[in-house]
């Protein structure tokens, strides 16, 4: 896991490695201060010796001013560091996301990654920033400061060697029994960004059925889910200071006692005041140390968790990769099914696709029909291979789509999806999605296929129109359309427009449709659709029934021939003006 996350150091390594080392100057120093100070009582005040007042007195000074330096240097350094560090992180995420397939991305829910972006990046670079930093200062510092004691007082120091390593397994043991807890916090901000997500985006339909008070209620559960878990980890982990206080003093009672007995007993030969006085000072240290490394294992605790989900996320395997050596180039728009079962959690027994063999020739426009969970927009999904089929092959201008380079082969078959999404910016920015390098002259020559040419115009800036996140100042109908000329910049050799009309009338959808026939007689066009007369001029119209082809023919012929097409058909026109 460690090794992982350290490869996201990347160019801020060297700021990593000069913190330790200014840190160990730094705890040096602070070392050798205690010492000099002793010196300065014993030889200096003791004996009235000024001479070595003075000179004692500005190594003091100097070492508290180089010591001083150092840990400002090693500040810098580290949060140089910590900062590129959860940078880079957040970016080695953001990227792996975008390799993912839409299978991977249904393994985490989207609430899940943003957490893992945000809050537990942030309790990985304290716990780095701990861990480069203090994690060298708390042992170095303990290591040393015992060690001076050893030669000042091997008796007093013994009282060390009996409380440090009883005080660590004792912070060992809280750690271990709080990450558990602290785990199931992080899990829990995970349900806490999916609600106020969900309320936020939903924010039209609360209103709509005013059902504020059960949104509150349900953020107040998972709010007071987090503050339960939190309270019951904090409690656990505070036992910490406890422990921490009462090694402390008991350290400076018995050193004052032990050390107060022996100055009496032997005048002062065995021990000096100034002695005595330098292992309070390094007593404070040790402890100190122990404490900050106590307070490590706190952070560590807690981002344990955080480095456990950022990780998970950086194993992740795409389940969808290039070939070794891809195709880069797609002849043409003929697309063929052969054999094709497909199941979203690769189960057999629970296949939404069975046994689907079809072909489509380049060019022809086909027409996609069914029930709701009929496996219509599975079947489209496959063709640009935003999931990869369970059982079969899929073929598209003779080659298996497994065999092309993705960004071609998505280049080339440009799909419009049942959730229409729009981005913040001008109406251009958003079709130029399509293709970046278009003119605008070709902008509004898909706007006017696609029908929206005429409401741009209506808009207050016209093509410069911003467009609200999600586009929630424009219309269905119109966000529709927009998609629908996005998808058309990209030139493609196939379309799939998933249910991409539904929002905008029937005279508007005739008119695409015939825009379709007219202005793109070489693009195959694979149209679902709810409405027959979307797609009653199709060359060929394919009805799909619990997850297999249940007809394929010209509108004409299924008709006659096709039972579920035939009562579509019948309950859309009963009751419809026949003239219209």
């Amino acid at each position: 896991m460690i090794k992982k996350l350290i490869k996201s150091l990347r160019e801020y390594k060297i700021p990593t490695l000069l913190t330790p080392i200014f840190v160990i100057f730094e705890v040096i120093l602070e070392v050798l201060i205690p010492l000099l100070m002793s010196k300065l009582i014993d030889d200096g005040i003791s004996n009235n010796n000024m001479n070595i007042v003075y000179i004692v007195g500005i190594a003091l000074v100097i070492c508290a001013i180089i010591s001083l330096i150092f840990g400002i240097l090693a500040g810098i350094s580290v949060s140089k560091a910590s900062t590129g560090f959860a940078k880079n992180l957040r970016h080695d995420l953001y990227y792996k996301v975008q390799d993912f397939s839409f299978y991977n991305i249904d393994k985490f829910s989207t609430s899940s990654l943003i957490t893992r972006l945000t809050t537990d990046v942030s309790n990985v670079q304290f716990a780095f920033q701990m861990v480069v930093r203090t994690a060298v200062r708390a042992p170095l510092m303990l290591i040393t400061s015992i060690i001076f004691s050893i030669t000042i007082s091997p008796k007093l120091s013994l009282i060390y060697l009996i409380v440090a390593p009883l005080l660590g397994i004792s912070l060992l043991f809280i750690a271990k029994i709080a990450h558990p807890t602290m785990k199931k916090v992080f899990e829990s901000y995970d349900d806490l960004n999916n609600v106020v997500e969900e309320n936020v985006n939903a924010i039209r339909v609360v209103k709509s059925f005013t059902l504020e008070e059960e949104e509150e209620t349900k953020f107040k559960n998972v709010s007071n889910k987090i503050y339960k878990l939190f309270v019951k980890g904090e409690k656990i982990l505070a036992l910490n200071s406890p422990i921490m206080q009462t090694s402390m003093y008991t350290c400076i009672l018995l050193i004052s006692w032990l050390g107060a007995h022996i100055i009496v007993s032997t005048g002062g030969s065995e021990l000096t005041t100034g002695n005595l006085m330098t292992l309070f000072t390094y007593t404070t240290q040790i402890l100190g140390s122990l404490m900050m490394l106590s307070m490590i294992f706190v952070i560590i605790t807690i981002s344990r968790a955080s480095m456990e989900r950022i990780v998970e996320v950086l194993d992740e395997i795409p389940d969808i990769q290039n070939p070794k050596n891809p195709i880069t180039r797609v002849p043409n728009g003929s697309v063929k099914f052969e054999n094709v079962s497909f199941s979203y959690i690769k189960d057999k027994n629970k296949e939404v696709l069975k046994d689907i063999n079809l072909e489509i020739k380049s060019g022809e426009f086909v027409g996609i029909i069914g029930g709701t969970g009929t496996g219509k927009s599975s079947l489209v999904n496959l063709i640009p291979r935003l999931y990869d089929v369970t059982e079969g092959n899929i073929y598209v201008g003779g080659n298996n789509v497994k065999d092309y380079d993705l960004k071609m082969l998505r280049d080339e078959v440009s799909c419009v999806l049942q959730k229409n999404v729009l981005f913040s910016g001008t109406v251009v920015e958003n079709i130029m999605w399509g293709d970046e390098n278009a003119s605008f002259e070709d902008v509004v020559n898909v706007c006017k296929l696609a029908q929206a040419d005429k409401f741009i115009n209506e808009l207050e800036n016209g093509y410069n129109t911003h467009i609200e996140e999600g586009g929630t100042n424009v219309s269905g109908g119109q966000k529709q359309r927009l998609c629908i000329a996005r998808a058309l910049l990209k030139k493609p050799k196939i379309l799939i427009l998933d249910d991409s009309t539904s929002a905008v009338d029937t005279r508007t959808d005739r008119l695409i449709q015939e825009a379709f026939k007219k202005d793109l007689p070489n693009t195959t066009k694979i149209v679902i659709a709810q409405r027959i007369s979307s797609i009653e001029h199709a060359d060929k119209i394919i009805v799909l029934d619990n997850g297999k082809i249940n007809g394929i023919g010209t509108h004409k012929e299924l008709l006659r021939k096709n039972e579920i097409y035939k009562e579509v058909y019948e309950s859309q026109m009963k009751g419809s003006d026949k003239n219209e």
